[in-house]
């Protein structure tokens, strides 16, 4: 949003933008629930499935996640280029973790399992969050659960989260991928926002930005939550083009007819 906007509105930062302190991060119920349900799996040394549809939060969870675990007892590696082979899979693996890359495959594997094992000398517990998993090739889902077998598949040296849209739980559920599927005991889904929690999340936000009442009327908030059918991403975005499109206006209070504008494409959302 443009400063002037922000002026209008009197509000000291853009209400919806997406650089957001994960102190400052807002989760309902249901999504606070989640990161509980997280947080024992990891503590219990098990992997996780986590799925939901585009925009619903996943990378929220992941941050309030990486909030509540202590740098001392976990060291947390987040990928999220997912469209590589094998073996520039370990690869990247390797450079996240600090590691040298080696040329071959079964160097760079070595290289990673070896680091897991040193850090579970260490008391710590190496967590692997790979995101966008739905788009990994084959032969990484093919090889993932091999990356889990420590001393004859005796010890849980290593969580892996798994994080995608919903169709990467029927990718795993192919018999090809059974012994991942068997191995990841904790599956958890991200259901949509609801209405409540749309008009929660609204107010919330704006409450961050320095707003001291309320700018969206309420049959502004319900269009909103209709249209982006659950979608948080897709609330800031819309919400940020209604506003700007309330203080060309002159309107002081964001109203359906602002949102329906943007909507209608009578107002750059971009």
């Amino acid at each position: 949003m443009r400063s002037s906007d922000l002026e209008w509105f009197g509000l000291r930062s853009a209400p919806f933008s997406k650089e957001i302190a994960d102190d400052d991060l807002w989760l309902p119920t249901s999504k606070a629930e989640l990161v509980d349900e997280l947080e024992e799996a990891i503590a219990a040394r098990a992997s996780v499935l986590l799925t939901g549809e585009p925009g619903v939060g996943k990378t929220c969870v992941l941050r309030a996640l990486r909030k509540r675990l202590s740098p001392d007892d976990y060291r947390l590696t987040y990928c999220h280029n997912a469209t590589l082979g094998r073996r520039d899979f370990y690869r990247q693996l390797c450079v996240a973790l600090g590691l040298t890359p080696s040329a071959t495959a079964a160097a760079v594997f070595y290289a990673v399992s070896t680091h897991v094992e040193e850090l579970g000398k260490e008391r710590i517990h190496p967590v692997f969050l790979l995101d966008e998993a739905h788009l990994l090739h084959q032969d990484v889902l093919d090889h993932l659960h091999i990356l889990l077998n420590y001393q004859w598949d005796s010890r849980a040296l290593l969580s892996l989260v798994l994080i995608g849209l919903p169709e990467l739980e029927t990718q795993l559920e192919r018999r090809r991928n059974r012994s991942l599927y068997t191995r990841i005991h904790h599956r958890c889904v991200i259901d949509d926002a609801t209405a409540s929690d749309t008009t929660e999340y609204i107010s919330y936000r704006l409450g961050l930005a320095g707003a001291t009442k309320s700018l969206f009327a309420g049959d502004a908030v319900e269009l909103l939550h209709e249209h982006v059918a659950g979608s948080l991403r897709d609330l800031d975005r819309l919400a940020q083009a209604a506003m700007r499109d309330a203080a060309r206006r002159k309107k002081k209070t964001v109203d359906r007819d602002a949102v329906a504008r943007v909507l209608g494409g009578r107002m750059p959302i971009a």
